[in-house]
């Protein structure tokens, strides 16, 4: 009986340090995603001020066209390249906060 208590008591305790280290490296990835999402929305920002700076000093419409094109088209690149690098890093959370769960599963089907 008592064997069966301290059996109990040691699984729960197992799936407790688990799940906090599961949520614990959930939540460190998610602050890994804000940061970056921050650092892009600046340089975002920072991209169209100096492009709306450029299009002021335009001589001509074809340089206006010319100034909005190429930042349409680096916008749109960087745009893709950090939806990726998120998508990665999302991917990667999953991975590293499912671990410790997966641990606990293959623990129990034995």
């Amino acid at each position: 009986m008592i064997n069966g208590f301290e059996e109990i008591q040691k699984s729960g305790k197992e799936s407790m340090d688990l799940a906090m280290k599961s949520f614990g490296t959930f939540s460190k990835g998610l602050q890994a995603i804000a940061v970056e999402m921050a650092d892009y929305s600046k340089k975002s920002f920072e991209d169209s001020s100096a492009t709306v700076e450029k299009l002021f000093g335009a001589k001509s419409f074809d340089k206006a066209l010319e100034i909005q094109t190429d930042y349409a088209k680096s916008s749109y690149e960087g745009f893709v390249a950090q939806s990726t690098k998120i998508g990665e890093l999302f991917a990667d959370l999953a991975k590293e906060a499912y671990k410790p769960v997966e641990t606990m599963v293959s623990k129990a089907a034995k």
